[in-house]
């Protein structure tokens, strides 16, 4: 008898064990705005099953989460978005917590998990965009327009990290993708004075670009010159200085150039990019006749600028470096990514926070841009 008192225990207990581990938290909700696209970020407490259903009469995104429960008040209404009014939370069945995002106007909608990493745990990303505009990939992309008397040079400008991906972080809790873009705003600026130039920002404010959408969107503008800015860190704080990079095919040039590498490269897992988003753009156009002359050409553009930069700025490398980074494989256009300092070391997160050495970093690269404009006059002609 007491066997089966304890069976039958055992058995009432385990399925209330169960049940508790099957239900995932949702913890928090995040909401960035892109020029395109809106972006809704759930994090989660583990892996669950999602389903999307779209709704009219009003426009609204259903969000159904197997096992989901909500267990922290979550923002409800939305300021400042294009496309979301407010959102608004219930359990849809015994077993499904039931997300609906009142919309303002149709849209279509993509979605997708991500896995933990180390800057988030598991999160359920909702992308929202105009229902009336597709943006494909192009079938091919444009070379530069030659300049001609008259014409301008167009610049891209590519503030890194953003959205979700906050970049790296100082002592003080300074973010990366703030740094720098502080930083491209003043660039932008001195270019936007010069006539000689035309300035076109990747990212205009705080929202996630993917690494290669950031080529695409600067080939798209038919841009003559790249340059990615960034602001690292180190495991080890005494790191310091500004560095100058370049594309590698072969291999890098230093273990913290293939480091560095490595890390920008994994961006795309903070930021949040579906592994079903096939982008093989670089991959076709990276390989044709102009490869050799444009990364020749980047690393003349690279050392212009880090001949600048060591003007007033302590530099971490004597020499331009390069490594395979993703966000420099635009075809057809002169690329450097900038290292502007470490922002884990101290004294560089200092700077780096204030306005006037913002500026002062701007100007060097602008400085940069002009001398390889006067130096190789060939590459907007030719390119």
């Amino acid at each position: 008898m007491k066997r089966y008192f304890a069976l039958m225990f055992l058995l009432a207990f385990v399925p209330a064990q169960i049940a508790i581990a099957a239900s995932v938290t949702v913890k928090n909700l995040r909401l960035w705005n892109a020029p395109d696209n809106t972006r809704v970020v759930l994090d989660l407490s583990g892996s669950l099953e999602h389903r999307i259903t779209m709704l009219k009469n009003p426009p609204r995104v259903a969000i159904d989460l197997k096992g989901g429960r909500l267990t922290s008040k979550l923002p409800k209404e939305i300021k400042n978005s294009p496309y979301v009014k407010k959102i608004r939370y219930g359990q849809y069945t015994k077993n499904v917590l039931r997300i609906v995002i009142d919309l303002k106007r149709p849209a279509r909608v993509k979605s997708f998990t991500l896995k933990p990493n180390d800057t988030y745990g598991y999160r359920l990303v909702v992308d929202l965009f105009d229902k009336y505009t597709a943006s494909p990939a192009p079938k091919h992309i444009a070379k530069p327009k030659p300049v001609i008397s008259g014409g301008k040079i167009v610049v891209a400008i590519d503030a890194g990290h953003g959205g979700e991906d906050s970049g790296a972080r100082g002592r003080r809790k300074t973010k990366e993708k703030t740094v720098v873009l502080g930083i491209a705003k003043e660039l932008e600026k001195l270019l936007a004075k010069d006539k000689s130039f035309q300035p076109y920002m990747i990212r205009k404010s705080d929202y996630y670009v993917a690494l290669r959408k950031r080529t695409r969107l600067a080939s798209q503008q038919n841009a003559h010159l790249f340059i990615s800015i960034h602001a690292d860190a180190f495991k080890k704080s005494s790191a310091r200085g500004a560095s100058v990079y370049t594309l590698s095919e072969r291999g890098a040039t230093s273990e913290m150039a293939r480091w560095l590498a490595g890390k920008e490269n994994a961006s795309d897992l903070a930021g949040g990019v579906s592994i079903k988003d096939k982008d093989d753009y670089t991959a076709k156009t990276l390989f044709d006749l102009s490869k050799d002359k444009t990364m020749e050409y980047s690393l003349i553009f690279g050392k212009s600028i880090h001949k600048e930069l060591k003007g007033f700025a302590r530099m971490h490398n004597k020499q331009v470096q390069q490594a395979r980074f993703v966000v420099l494989k635009a075809p057809n256009i002169a690329s450097v990514l900038v290292e502007t300092g470490f922002i884990s070391n101290p004294t560089e997160e200092k700077k780096l926070r204030s306005k006037s050495y913002q500026k002062k970093l701007a100007k060097a690269i602008y400085n940069g841009i002009k001398d390889f404009r006067k130096k190789n006059p060939e590459w907007f002609l030719d390119s």
